[in-house]
């Protein structure tokens, strides 16, 4: 194996200083055009890469940014770390990405992981059940924190979602196109955004005098929607449209009314949240509440880099309102229903 490429061998073969390789290498000095170009040559042809860590030991700035996640192969969460990711390596990040899988235990290594080796801030979606020692640890540590979807603490940076408004407003669309038997689908457990989620639903429903509520838990998956609403549709025939708490969840759903031999949007209306490429794509198109993934992850991102520039600032605490689109999905109340 060749030798590792270092500044001293970068230095030799463009015949020139260590502090100069160093300075080109961070482009501080007064370099002449002709010496950088000497120098970057060298280093390219000798595979030289900066030592990241060093020059943040050397510097007191840590380049590189954790994203800790609850379920990374949720499309919704992927295009938000595409988002945020293509903005901070924009800026000059490095990005590591951990699935927690939603377990606290598991979280809370990664996190004391994260600390340990130095990185420079953190963008979080706290796994469920996380516990008060775990927010200490990042409050003791004063690592540059930004939670997502789960408000854990008011002593962090939040972006999420206003769900219950989201829910209310897709459910207040069903009801205009004359659906008077709504479920809400998807999702298991009472974790916060869920819960939300529902309150929205109900609470729309009360207000309109309609119901009673049917709340139909799955897990947010292809398959689960596909299977549950399978059985969602055999208990409750009576259902003519179904609020979903995302949109994998409803995409299932619509394969599974397909496979009754029921189409999504004539008989049944299906409403996703999230709107990921899999919502437009799909055939039929799904109807859901858009909250731009992609563009959530942006706004994560420049958070972050606000509280990692000034970190005496206010914390921040934002919440952004989804938008219904109409696809194919929705439709109006069949006459004979």
């Amino acid at each position: 194996m060749p030798a590792k490429p270092t500044l001293a061998s970068v230095a030799k073969a463009a015949g020139v200083s260590i502090p100069t390789v160093s300075q080109v290498m961070r482009g501080t000095g007064r370099i002449s055009e002709q010496t950088r170009k000497k120098v970057l040559q060298a280093a390219e042809d000798l595979h030289y890469v900066t030592d990241s860590r060093a020059a943040s030991m050397r510097s007191g700035e840590n380049r590189e940014i954790g994203f800790v996640l609850n379920q990374f192969a949720n499309p919704f969460n992927a295009e938000v770390v595409s988002g945020a990711v293509e903005l901070l390596e924009a800026e000059g990040y490095l990005v590591s990405i951990l699935d927690t899988r939603d377990d606290a235990d598991r979280q809370g290594k990664q996190l004391r992981d994260f600390i340990r080796n130095g990185r420079g801030g953190l963008l979080w979606v706290p796994a469920l059940e996380t516990t008060a020692e775990t927010l200490q640890l990042l409050r003791t540590h004063g690592l540059p924190t930004v939670t997502f979807l789960r408000h854990v603490s008011p002593d962090f940076d939040h972006v999420g979602i206003r769900n219950a408004e989201a829910t209310a407003t897709a459910t207040n669309h069903l009801a205009d196109l004359g659906h008077r038997h709504i479920a809400f689908f998807g999702g298991i457990g009472m974790n916060p955004v869920r819960k939300q989620r529902i309150s929205g639903y109900q609470r729309t429903l009360q207000d309109l005098s309609l119901g009673p509520p049917i709340i139909w838990p799955s897990p947010d998956t292809k398959r689960a929607g596909m299977q549950e609403m399978l059985k969602l549709h055999d208990a409750h025939p009576e259902v003519t449209a179904v609020v979903c708490n995302g949109d994998m969840v409803a995409l299932g759903a619509c394969f599974g009314l397909m496979r009754a031999g029921l189409q999504p949007g004539r008989d049944v209306s299906i409403v996703g949240f999230d709107d990921t490429e899999d919502a437009s794509v799909a055939i039929p198109a799904l109807s859901t509440m858009a909250v731009s993934p992609k563009r959530l992850g942006r706004k994560l991102a420049r958070t972050l880099l606000d509280r990692i520039k000034d970190p005496d600032m206010p914390v921040i605490v934002s919440e952004v309102s989804a938008r219904f689109i109409a696809r194919e999905t929705t439709g109006p109340l069949q006459k004979d229903r």
